[in-house]
């Protein structure tokens, strides 16, 4: 492996570290109603490990209520279970064909909890990050140590992946920051 192909997979792993934040921030509760609550939970449909996406169509029909209508009815009782064991605090009603889930406004006490979650998530993407350019930082080391690039290549990859790290951590920070506005907006209603 060259240095450019270390520069470019370095990055891959850095974009795929900031997709899975945001992914992760997705299913953070705000009082608000999205997909992205439940679309990502896994059910047991005929004993295959099933995200609930992929045999659901779900919609949103006003900023309080979810709606999830299942291809094949029979999957209800499992979606139903999967969202109690959640930990969203949302009790779903169904009329058999039809799951609507109204989301209750968050207390502060618990938006000041999702605040602090957030953080946290934010703080280990950013330490995925940090160790990403630890190990590229190492490859690149272990290049000049075999001869395979110059010094200064060494000193100018190492400086590619710093500017690597330091554009992804503005992305983590701002996804965080814009997670905080939504949980944050509710309290000055």
């Amino acid at each position: 492996m060259n240095l450019k192909e270390t520069i470019v997979q370095t990055e891959t792993r850095m974009k795929k570290t900031v997709e899975s934040v945001a992914r992760e921030f997705s299913e953070v509760r705000t009082g608000r109603a999205h997909p992205g609550l439940i679309e990502g939970m896994h059910i047991d449909y005929y004993g295959t490990p099933t995200m609930v996406k992929q045999i659901a169509s779900i919609s949103i029909p006003d900023s309080k209520t979810i709606m999830v209508q299942p291809w094949d009815i029979s999957a209800i009782p499992e979606i139903e279970k999967a969202i109690l064991k959640s930990n969203l605090g949302i009790m779903p009603s169904n009329d058999g064909k039809v799951m609507r889930l109204s989301i209750p406004p968050l207390s502060k006490e618990r938006r000041q909890e999702m605040t602090k979650v957030v953080r946290d998530m934010a703080e280990n993407g950013r330490v995925s990050l940090r160790t990403i350019r630890r190990e590229a930082n190492e490859k690149i080391k272990k290049m000049e140590t075999d001869k395979l690039i110059a010094e200064d290549d060494n000193f100018k990859g190492q400086e590619e992946v710093q500017k690597l790290t330091d554009k992804y951590i503005k992305e983590v920070d701002k996804i965080l920051e814009m997670k905080n506005k939504e949980l944050t907006e509710f309290d000055n209603k």
